[in-house]
């Protein structure tokens, strides 16, 4: 990998002088009621860059009075503003500007999201940008297209559905896709005519800010988009607990999702969760192996590992088990570390001093529980930034922790199965079901396969799975309700019958 200690120079003399520019306007502001305003307690904490350990920026630390204007605001724009009112084509061409805003003002967004999560600048450029816009394009389509029923009642009755806006929704995201997360939850969220109270993760505040500042130049209405920036106990617990929201959404870990879970308790708030996975990846020993060993390792190590959805735990067929594994080690040591910002960087650092630590201690355990480490298994760098090195862990028995617990970090844990049976019962021995993936050339066991694990996605010889069209979502401790698609209307909507007699 290249020097964790020429990051800063090299990185901070290329950037855009917009994004030198946004950066020295700290500390940055929260969002309420369509104007920047500080904190009320005043208080601020650090957006730290990941990979060189310095302050990025200031940034308000909103807690539990921010929160309440900001529902106040929301509140107010959903009962008496314009937005919930307005005509579906009106809110298309809003989303549609945004959409354009966030596609010219690309570079500068992926180099703010590189500078604050550590993800390689390729890679920002590549899928998070993109995709975010692409996200609100999609849902732009959807405002025209949120359709009632008239049913067969009784003949002396009318009888039809209205679907209607949800009302005030937190949307509470993590730090792994900060812009990409806050898209697929705020452009269906407006589609369906709601106000939200955005609260992006405390460690990637800085394109959730900029993207406020999108959608003010966008124009919409003062109060229907809210940020809040802090921290979880404060900020995201205010909103989890807030009497006066409607609708909570959030993507983040699985205890964390229990706690909100138990807080929307207060006033049955509508509650969506995009949870923790620790997803299989099935590779049997019919499969094109060279295909097998170089997707499932990106499916272990895209943005360090640091992916609900990574294919962590791999299961080899016997019969090929000792081949698949020396392949897997050769294809990780072949990932370039280091620079978010050198083009030729594959992974960049975990996010923060924390995770960095979690990654760590986890890779300790897998030694003393008697895993082999085939490759990797130390931090790197001159103890400057969060560098992990690419990690397998060979001969490792799917009850050891790190096989059962979600690292979230560049970890995998190869293990090796009996048959088609074997396979499916060790995939589906975890708390988890998010995503999994299967290798073979016989396509009917492929769609046995598939059917049979019990997961949100499942990936047929492929690696990716991620198109704003299909749902995204969990089975068991991996959450509930579906993002993307049109299922992610259900979670913005409800239904309303109608009884009109004739």
């Amino acid at each position: 990998m290249s020097n964790p200690a020429s990051v800063i120079e090299s990185g901070v003399n290329r950037l855009m002088s917009s994004v030198r520019n946004f950066l020295q306007t700290s500390p940055k502001k929260l969002l309420i009621r369509g104007r920047w305003v500080p904190a009320r307690s005043g208080r601020t904490f650090e957006t730290v860059n990941p990979a060189t350990e310095e302050v990025l920026a200031l940034v308000a630390e909103g807690d539990k009075a921010d929160v309440d204007e900001a529902v106040k605001a929301a509140r107010q724009a959903f009962e008496e503003g314009k937005w919930s009112k307005m005509g579906p084509h009106e809110r298309t061409r809003y989303l549609l500007k945004i959409a354009d805003l966030i596609e010219e003002n690309a570079d500068e967004l992926a180099e703010l999201e590189t500078l604050d999560n550590g993800k390689p600048l390729s890679q920002s450029r590549a899928m998070d940008i993109p995709k975010a816009a692409e996200t609100f394009r999609y849902y732009a389509g959807w405002c025209t297209k949120i359709y009632g029923d008239t049913n067969p009642s009784d003949p002396s009755l009318f009888n039809y559905t209205l679907r209607e806006a949800v009302g005030v929704c937190g949307l509470i995201i993590p730090w792994n896709f900060p812009l990409l997360m806050a898209a697929w939850k705020i452009a269906p969220a407006l589609a369906c005519g709601n106000t939200v109270i955005l609260k992006p993760a405390e460690q990637t505040p800085l394109t959730a800010l900029r993207l406020g500042e999108l959608i003010l130049e966008a124009g919409l209405p003062e109060g229907e988009v809210n940020i809040i920036t802090g921290l979880g106990p404060g900020a995201g617990s205010s909103i989890a607990e807030h009497a006066d929201i409607d609708k909570v959404a959030f993507t983040g870990s699985t205890d964390v999702g229990k706690l909100i879970l138990h807080a929307s308790a207060a006033n049955l708030k509508r509650v969506s969760l995009e949870l923790g996975g620790k997803s299989p990846n099935v590779v049997f020993r019919d499969a094109e192996l060279e295909d097998a060993v170089s997707n499932g390792a990106r499916g272990v190590f895209y943005n360090s590992g640091q992916v609900c959805t990574a294919r962590t735990r791999i299961f080899a067929e016997r019969g090929i088990y000792e081949n698949f594994v020396d392949k897997f080690v050769k294809a990780s040591e072949k990932l370039t570390v280091g620079d978010p910002f050198d083009p030729g960087t594959k992974m960049g650092p975990l996010v923060s001093k924390e995770q960095f630590e979690r990654v760590v201690n986890y890779v300790e355990l897998g030694k003393q529980e008697g895993a082999r480490v085939a490759t990797g298994g130390k931090p790197l760098g001159a103890n400057k930034g969060y560098f992990v090195a690419p990690t397998v862990f060979a001969n490792v028995d799917n009850r050891m922790r790190i096989a059962r617990e979600e690292i979230f970090g560049p970890v995998a844990a190869i293990i090796p199965f009996k048959d088609e049976h074997d396979a499916v019962l060790q995939a589906n021995d975890t708390i988890y079901g998010l995503a999994a993936s299967v290798w073979t050339r016989d396509i009917g066991r492929a769609h046995r396969v598939a059917r049979a694990i019990k997961a949100g996605t499942v990936l047929i010889n492929c690696q990716g799975g991620s198109d704003v069209i299909s749902p995204m979502g969990g089975y068991k401790q991996s959450g509930f309700g579906r993002e993307l698609g049109v299922h992610s209307l259900e979670l913005y909507t409800q239904v309303k019958s109608v009884y009109c007699k004739l």
